[in-house]
């Protein structure tokens, strides 16, 4: 929270009043009484306090039992108060991820051949088709019935191939959920 404060500060030659402001950095609620240390919980109502400390300003929280018991004038140098509650919580917001960067990750991890990176890519194709950015063409398998896939990038035309593991719903979802911490940077 910033914290905007004018003072006059007197005449200048033309007889125009000047101003200054200052801008002070309040921190949001620390979710602690000062007093008591009782955490405060989501939607709990309680006093925030801003203190004068030098040039600037400290912010303490007080839980209602605490202010309502405490002798106000004995706190040294409060400059206001307010009664506000703890904000609820919001789901975190969905990151967008650019679909230039998938391409670009996909495309990183073409040839690779440890297991959990052949994962990782067949995933990534399965969201990029999802997108329609990645185009199934044909699927061809080997002596040994492993199956490889043919796939069309929609915005070049270029031809890649992405190895099957054959992953179960369970593994996928595993994998889904991985690939969207990385692509977020949560890893």
């Amino acid at each position: 929270m910033l914290l905007y404060l004018y003072g006059y500060i007197g005449l200048r030659p033309n007889n125009e009043t000047l101003t200054m402001a200052k801008e002070y950095n309040i921190s949001h609620t620390s979710g602690l009484c000062v007093n008591c240390r009782k955490h405060l919980q989501e939607n709990d109502q309680f006093m925030a306090v801003l203190v004068e400390d030098g040039q600037d300003f400290q912010r303490q929280d007080w839980c209602l039992p605490c202010w309502q018991s405490a002798d106000i004038g004995g706190i040294a140098n409060v400059f206001g108060h307010w009664q506000t509650r703890v904000p609820r919580r919001q789901a975190e917001k969905k990151t967008f991820i650019d679909d230039e960067m998938l391409i670009n990750f996909f495309q990183r991890l073409q040839g690779s051949t440890a297991p959990a990176r052949v994962n990782l890519r067949f995933v990534l194709t399965l969201v990029l088709m999802r997108k329609k950015l990645l185009v199934y063409e044909r699927a061809v398998k080997d002596a040994e019935g492993n199956e490889t896939w043919t796939m069309r990038l929609k915005s070049d035309g270029e031809l890649h191939e992405v190895i099957d593991p054959r992953l179960d719903e369970e593994k996928i979802a595993e994998l889904s959920g991985q690939l969207s911490e990385i692509l977020q940077g949560h890893l």
